[in-house]
């Protein structure tokens, strides 16, 4: 209420829409204020935005707008839409930790090691028959939790068949 009758007194001096803008207060709001129809939240749409904020800490920070809605849809039964409680989290000052995505590192940039050679394009080896050359590959799996697992796999070029694998939670020699 304050922030209205600064702008009122204000008013004479700058821009309204500067004023308003300055205070983070919409033209709109302001204008209800002056005609007396401010809006003043329930009981219940309180009690509805305080489970918001329960949740958003019960969840350490990491929930927006649509994991809250889920949850007090199926927790608690109250039926919102996303926008509001979007709002409702602005009101509050929630804002949502976004982790940043870990990216593993494959290579050495710095190139200090000559590259592996390609035998296969070297050599120029017709493939004929099944099992005279295999290639192996590692990927990586991201799991729940941040956490990573490796998967070494063994396919035989001339069926294209996995001859072999191997899950490990770290990469070392023993994986391949």
């Amino acid at each position: 209420m304050e922030v209205y009758y600064f702008i009122k007194s204000q008013a004479d001096t700058f821009d309204l829409k500067s004023l308003c803008r300055a205070v983070s207060v919409s033209r709109s709001a302001y204008y209800a204020w002056r005609k007396g129809q401010t809006y003043t939240c329930d009981e219940q749409q309180q009690g509805f935005m305080k489970k918001a904020e329960e949740v958003f800490i019960e969840h350490k920070r990491r929930y927006g707008s649509r994991r809250i809605v889920h949850e007090l849809r199926a927790a608690e039964s109250i039926y919102v839409g996303r926008h509001r409680v979007r709002r409702w989290m602005s009101h509050l000052g929630l804002q949502a930790i976004q982790p940043r995505r870990f990216v593993p590192r494959t290579t050495d940039s710095r190139n200090t090691r000559q590259p592996s050679p390609n035998l296969l394009i070297e050599r120029d080896i017709a493939i004929t028959r099944v099992n005279q050359v295999w290639v192996g590959d590692i990927t990586y799996l991201p799991l729940q939790g941040g956490k990573w697992l490796y998967l070494a796999t063994w396919i035989d070029l001339y069926s294209r068949t996995v001859v072999g694998w191997h899950l490990a939670e770290d990469m070392r020699a023993e994986l391949v």
